[in-house]
C-alpha cells in the first residue's frame, strides 16, 4: 500500500499537527487518505460511530482526510492510569490492564497482528496513508519492541519524514543523532526532513541547513513557521505551557489540572472563542474567582478525586459555590459532584467508597463494563430545544437521589443534571462544548452574572470552526513543505 510516514526527533516536535496537514493536502488533490497510528498513549480519546475509542489526533486527521474516524486508524490505544499500569485498548475495546513489561508480554505478537489486520482493512478503502510515529524512533532501549514507528514505515515501505522543533534548540544536534541510532534499513527510508516551528529570519538558518544536507545526504524539504494552532494535544504536558493572551477576554474560565486529566479536547471550543481566556489550574494552586470552573475527565476518578480533597481544592471549590460561582462537572468531574464514589472492584485501582464533594445527589459505582457511544440528545437547560451532539466514554454507573432541587439537562435524564440555582452543572456528555448554541448559552449566563452583553446563539457548531483551522494549517504547510520527491 502507498503510505508516507512522519516520525519525529522527540515528543512534541510536532508530528501530528504535519501529519494532520499532509492528509488535508492529499485530500485536495483527490487522493482518497486515511490516517494512521499503529499505537498510540494518550487520554485525549474519542469514540467512532460504532463505538470504539480511537486516539483523539486520528480522529482529527480523519476529518483533515475528509473520512470518518474508525478503530483501524489507531489499532492500540494505551490510556495511563498513573500507578504504572495502562489500560490497553485493542481495536476500539478495552481488553485489560497492565504494566509496562507485562503489556510487551501479553499483547506485542497480539497487537502487531492487530496492526497488520487493521492496515489490510485500510489498503481495501483508502488510496495513501499517512501514518504518524510516536515519541522518537531512535529510543535505542525500546526499539525491539516498537509498535509505532520504523516497524510501521518497513512493513509498508514508507518513504519516511523526520520531523525537528527548532524552537526548543539543538535541531541539528537532534537530527545527526537521531539517524546516526537507526539501522541501516531504517536510515534508508528517511527521504525529508521538516524543520518545524521556526521563528526568525531563513537566511540565518540557511547556512546550518546546508550544513546539515551534506553531513546527512538527506535533504530539508521544509522549514514549517511557528503556528498559534487549536488542534489537540496527546498527552496533558502542553496544559503547562502558557497559553496566548486574548486582548478582548471578557470571561475567564478555569480547569482543574488534575493529574490524570483526560479529553481536555473538550475545551477547545472555549480556547476557540474570542471573549473567553481558558486557564489550567493546579489543585496545589489558589481558585480565585474565574467566571466558571470546570472539573475535567479524568482516567482514574478516586485518585483525582483524593488529590482535591488532600490538596484543600475541595474546599476552595465548595466556597467558590458558595459565594454565587458557577461549576461544571464532565465526564469524571461529573461523578466527583456527587456524594459518593465506590469502586468496589478497584477497577481504576483503588477499591472502597469515597465521599464525592457533595455538590449534587448523585452516587456513582465504578464498573468495569464502559460506557462508549455516540450521543443526540435535545437540551431543557439553558435553553430548550437545542439539539445537542457528544459522546459517552467512562467507566461506572451514577444514580441519582430524587430531590426537588435539581434539573436535568437533556431529554436522556441519566445525561446530565444541574441544582436549580444552576451554579453547580453536570454532563456526562463529553464534546458538549462543540455544540455552538449550547456553549454561547452557557456562556450567556456567565455574561448575564457580569452584566454584560449576550452573544448571539445563531452559530454554527465547532466542526465548522475546525475545518477553518485545518485549512489553515494545511495552507501553511503547503507553503513551506516540498513533498513532491516523496510522491514521485
Amino acid at each position: 500500500m502507498k503510505a508516507l510516514m512522519v516520525v519525529g526527533t522527540t515528543s512534541h516536535a510536532g508530528k501530528s499537527l504535519i501529519a494532520t496537514a499532509i492528509c488535508r493536502l492529499l485530500a485536495r488533490q483527490q487522493f482518497r487518505v486515511a490516517p494512521f497510528k499503529g499505537q498510540n498513549m494518550a487520554l485525549n480519546a474519542y469514540v467512532t460511530n460504532n463505538g470504539g475509542e480511537i486516539g483523539y489526533a486520528q480522529a482529527v486527521q480523519a476529518w483533515a482526510a475528509g473520512v470518518r474516524p474508525t478503530v483501524d486508524m489507531n489499532p492500540i490505544l494505551l490510556k495511563p492510569q498513573g500507578d504504572s499500569t495502562s489500560q490497553v485498548i485493542l481495536r476500539g475495546k478495552a481488553v485489560g490492564k497492565v504494566s509496562a513489561s507485562e503489556y510487551y508480554e501479553q499483547y506485542f505478537d497480539r497487537g502487531w497482528e492487530t496492526i497488520c489486520t487493521c492496515l489490510g482493512q485500510l489498503e481495501t478503502e483508502y488510496d495513501i496513508l499517512v501514518c504518524e510515529g510516536a515519541g522518537s524512533p531512535a529510543e535505542i532501549n525500546l526499539k525491539h519492541r516498537d509498535l509505532t514507528n520504523m516497524r510501521i514505515a518497513k512493513h509498508l515501505n514508507a518513504p519516511t519524514l523526520l520531523v525537528v522543533d527548532i524552537d526548543r534548540g539543538g535541531a541539528f544536534a537532534h537530527v545527526v543523532g537521531t539517524l546516526e541510532l537507526l539501522d541501516d534499513d531504517e536510515r534508508a527510508l528517511v527521504k525529508g526532513i521538516i524543520i518545524n516551528k521556526f521563528r526568525g529570519q531563513r537566511s540565518i538558518l540557511e547556512p546550518g541547513i546546508e550544513w546539515l544536507e551534506k553531513r546527512i545526504g538527506i535533504p530539508v524539504l521544509g522549514v514549517i513557521p511557528w503556528m498559534e494552532t487549536l488542534l489537540p494535544a496527546e498527552d496533558s504536558l502542553s496544559l503547562i505551557e502558557p497559553r496566548s493572551r486574548k486582548p478582548h477576554s471578557e470571561l475567564t474560565v478555569s480547569v482543574i489540572r488534575l493529574p490524570r486529566i483526560s479529553n481536555f479536547t473538550d475545551f477547545d471550543p472555549l480556547e476557540a472563542e474570542p471573549t473567553v481566556t481558558v486557564k489550567y489550574i493546579s489543585p496545589k494552586k489558589t481558585l480565585g474567582y474565574p467566571d466558571a470552573v470546570v472539573i475535567p475527565g479524568s482516567k482514574t476518578t478516586i485518585a483525582d478525586l483524593l488529590t482535591l480533597q488532600q490538596t484543600g481544592m475541595d474546599k476552595q471549590i465548595q466556597e467558590y459555590v458558595d459565594a454565587g460561582g458557577t461549576v461544571l462537572g464532565i465526564c469524571g468531574g461529573f461523578q466527583m459532584l456527587g456524594q459518593v464514589v465506590a469502586d468496589p472492584e478497584g477497577v481504576e485501582g483503588l477499591e472502597g467508597r469515597f465521599d464525592g464533594l457533595g455538590l449534587l445527589p448523585l452516587t456513582t459505582v465504578i464498573t468495569r463494563q464502559k460506557t462508549a457511544r455516540q450521543r443526540q440528545v435535545t437540551a431543557t437547560y439553558p435553553q430548550e430545544g437545542l439539539p445537542v451532539s457528544g459522546y459517552e466514554l467512562h467507566q461506572g454507573r451514577s444514580h441519582f437521589t430524587p430531590a426537588k432541587n435539581t434539573r436535568h439537562l437533556f431529554d436522556d435524564t441519566g445525561l446530565g443534571l444541574a441544582n436549580i440555582e444552576t451554579s453547580v452543572w453536570g454532563t456526562y456528555l463529553h464534546g458538549i462544548f462543540d455544540n455552538g448554541p449550547w456553549r454561547r448559552s452557557w456562556l450567556n449566563r456567565l455574561r448575564q452574572q457580569r452584566g454584560l452583553k449576550a452573544l448571539p446563539t445563531g452559530i454554527p457548531d465547532y466542526r465548522e470552526q475546525r475545518e477553518v483551522v485545518l485549512d489553515a494549517i494545511a495552507d501553511v504547510v503547503g507553503d513551506y513543505l516540498d513533498l513532491s520527491p516523496l510522491m514521485k
